[in-house]
């Protein structure tokens, strides 16, 4: 038990002191912050071809791997250099469109000095993110991003631990910022996700719902008995009842044509038996939306949901199984 809670002090002690470095960091952002905020921001006008490149060396490059990551995933065209390979070759993958952000927490790391040279020799603007704002990057920085010279977490104070993680913060912080300013929607996000169960929770209605003519729409005035055909052989379980002008007056399910199974269905209309002014749903809203409204709107979960445009007119419906299928659940 004294080993737990040695372990447990030890890294409680350990999370107080990045908190720190955290809390010191959020304090010391200035004008430099906003001026790089600017510069990854006017990328866009660029031709439309900017875009920021990332380079570290060490845990520093971890870092920057990992920022250029979320940038690339929140609308920010971005990729990593190695700065080892830029000094063989790769130093042609960064153009004059671009803005270089460089991190290294002491700022005199030899291997990045290929690409301070470059990016001062074609103008390209550099945003160097360091604790010295004395050292080589700090000091050719056109952006100097200073981090504070906070305690490190490692009980030795050498191995980069406070460091880095204000590092992976001031890079989201960046991200968020940009994802803010571009507007980014949850339905943008979902483009840069299209995999995994946060790209499933993200695709829209009219990625899961079925199309025109893979369900039954009908008239009032059809007859049930014909109703009951075109539902069995469609098999989706509802029909949809439209007006002339394909604007939704009601919905059939198989519950309704159980309860009035009998001799009378061929004398029976479609608006006798049909729910009117069912639930519907936009074809651009997320699929998790319809989702809820299907199973937590109603007293008895509903199978099945109408989807209409914004005139109201018929375009889809979307049904519990395909989002199951999809992983929504």
């Amino acid at each position: 038990m004294s080993d737990q809670n040695d372990s447990l002090s030890i890294a409680r002690e350990a999370l107080a002191v990045e908190i720190d470095g955290l809390r010191q960091l959020s304090y010391s952002l200035n004008d430099s912050f906003t001026q790089a905020i600017d510069a990854i921001f006017a990328l866009k006008g660029k031709s439309g071809n900017g875009r920021l490149i990332v380079s570290g060396i060490g845990k520093s490059g971890h870092v920057a791997n990992k920022i250029a990551a979320t940038m690339a995933s929140t609308g920010t065209p971005a990729f990593f250099v190695h700065p080892n390979e830029a000094s063989h070759g790769d130093l042609g993958m960064i153009t004059e469109n671009d803005v270089v952000l460089l991190l290294s927490n002491s700022g005199e790391n030899a291997e990045l000095s290929d690409i301070i040279a470059y990016t001062q020799r074609f103008g390209i603007t550099l945003i160097g993110m360091t604790s010295r704002p004395d050292s080589s990057l700090g000091k050719h920085a056109d952006i100097p991003l200073i981090i504070p010279r906070a305690k490190e977490a490692c009980g030795i104070g050498m191995a980069p631990t406070t460091s880095t993680t204000m590092m992976i913060a001031l890079g989201d912080a960046l991200a968020v910022t940009l994802l803010k300013k571009n507007g980014l929607t949850k339905e943008d996000f979902s483009v840069f996700h299209p995999g995994g169960k946060l790209g499933q929770k993200l695709k829209r209605v009219d990625d899961l719902m079925l199309k025109m003519g893979e369900f039954p729409c009908l008239k009032k005035d059809t007859t049930m008995d014909e109703v009951v055909i075109a539902m069995v052989e469609k098999n989706v379980g509802s029909c949809i009842i439209i007006d002339e002008k394909n604007h939704v007056l009601g919905i059939i399910t198989d519950g309704d044509i159980k309860r009035i199974m009998g001799p009378e269905m061929s004398k029976t209309k479609a608006e006798d038996v049909m729910s009117s002014n069912p639930k519907s749903v936009q074809p651009d809203a997320l699929a998790v939306e319809g989702m809820d409204i299907m199973l937590n709107k109603f007293k008895t979960p509903i199978t099945s949901l109408v989807v209409t445009n914004n005139a109201q007119e018929i375009v889809g419906m979307l049904r519990i199984q395909e989002c199951l299928k999809a992983g929504l659940a």
